[in-house]
């Protein structure tokens, strides 16, 4: 992500509308510390360092914050006192996002030698069927307060089809930017919602330079681009993935958590939420381990990891995981100290791996995954055979997307057993009986 600072003279500061961001007091900088109001900007004016939300968190009762939680609605608006929302934030139109299932994989657990809990949190039922839904609400929510008029995004896909109905929900303009040559369901999601797609020659990062210069200059003006000024807001929708999970759970946190990297925000969003559960009394404080998950065409923080460095060098993407093709994410760094400090691990799989992973949750689980949870099942049956993942605690691994949008992965080996005539004869000649 391009960093620099971003002002609109036709937007609005958070001062200008009390409550509008809940218990959000701040934008604080991720390397300095420094602060600022809460405005349309993600970059350190200090230190250029990335920006995020500052919190006052509830105080008193953690018990009265759960029943207060638990009697809210199904969807990420339940934790409305955890997020830069205003409190009658499930009262205004938008897609409802969240609460997603958390699917006990008993089956998969066999297959992998699991003897502890096994959980996929599987965030493909989302309106648009991915987890992308969860951080494009926070940032809808933050562009009607900033008066913004466009949604827009740089995507690989499954972000441009949430920015693309949450838009027409919310009643804004869309325009949104992917890489040219995207999987088919994908680019036919995001444009069916009425806004205006947009593909650009070459990849991801070059999708994204384009859009840091689009919002600098007055074609620009009026535009809310969820991943780039609106970005410290979009962010915390992860969180709710953290939430989700730990009230699942009966309100404890997974010894073990495997999630897949792409710009790397949603691993550490998800780290932030687990340790503001526990900074408020929600959960109990004990330890736990983060794991990211790459593909191998596109994975310049795993390689970080296994080389022990603390730069991400940017990798040119070549993979079938096109959800996670960044190859300069903007998170790396803070990943990379996460997997560390938690004691996890940054690991890869190749295109057949992924296919296989996919092909394995499906088979035990009945759940179709996009690539991108090819990846986290295919990262977690490898961690568990190198001895890096403990079999015998309980392990959470994502899934942020349905499987339906990236058939091509695997269509190239799945089809029909058999095509036999309408007669028993041929159905026992083909050895189906």
């Amino acid at each position: 992500m391009a960093v620099q600072s971003v002002e609109s003279s036709t937007t609005s500061s958070a001062s200008d509308a009390p409550g509008a961001f809940g218990p959000a007091i701040a934008l604080s900088c991720r390397e300095c510390g420094e602060r600022f109001d809460l405005g349309p900007i993600f970059a350190c004016e200090v230190c250029f360092g990335p920006l995020e939300v500052a919190y006052e968190l509830p105080a008193g009762d953690p018990e009265e914050l759960r029943r207060r939680i638990e009697a809210g609605p199904n969807s990420i608006w339940r934790y409305a006192p955890l997020l830069p929302v205003p409190a009658d934030v499930a009262d205004l139109p938008s897609l409802h996002p969240g609460f997603t299932q958390l699917v006990k994989a008993d089956n998969l657990a066999r297959e992998l030698g699991v003897t502890g809990e096994l959980h996929i949190k599987d965030d493909s039922g989302n309106p648009t069927h991915s987890f992308k839904d969860r951080v494009v609400a926070i940032a809808v929510q933050a562009a009607r307060t900033f008066g913004f008029t466009t949604l827009s995004c740089s995507s690989t896909g499954n972000l441009a089809g949430a920015v693309g109905a949450a838009a027409a929900r919310a009643g804004f303009r869309s325009c949104v930017f992917i890489p040219h040559d995207l999987e088919a369901g994908k680019v036919v999601m995001a444009a069916v919602y009425g806004g205006e797609l947009v593909g650009i020659e070459g990849n991801y990062d070059d999708v994204n330079r384009f859009c840091s210069e689009l919002i600098g200059d007055p074609a620009g003006e009026g535009w809310g681009f969820v991943n780039v000024n609106l970005r410290p807001y979009y962010g915390e929708g992860s969180k709710t993935l953290a939430y989700e999970i730990c009230e699942q759970l009966g309100w404890r946190l997974p010894d073990q958590i495997v999630i897949p990297i792409a710009s790397g925000s949603q691993l550490t969003k998800i780290d932030k939420g687990l340790k503001e559960l526990i900074a408020i009394g929600l959960v109990e404080d004990r330890p736990y381990k983060i794991f990211g998950a790459q593909a191998e065409g596109c994975s310049p923080v795993s390689a970080a990891f296994k080389a022990g460095h603390d730069v991400v060098r940017p990798q040119k993407p070549q993979t079938i995981a096109k959800s996670l093709a960044i190859g300069n994410p903007a998170d790396g760094p803070y990943v990379l100290d996460i997997a560390r400090r938690t004691g996890g691990a940054v690991e890869d799989v190749n295109d057949e791996q992924i296919v296989d992973a996919i092909k394995l949750l499906a088979r035990t689980e009945g759940i179709f995954a996009e690539t991108a949870g090819g990846v986290t099942v295919g990262v977690t049956k490898k961690l568990i055979e190198d001895g890096l993942l403990d079999p015998s605690l309980t392990t959470v691994v994502l899934n942020t997307g349905d499987g339906l949008k990236t058939l091509d992965a695997v269509a190239p080996t799945t089809g029909p057993s058999a095509i036999i005539r309408p007669t028993l004869d041929s159905f026992r000649e083909a050895g189906l009986a």
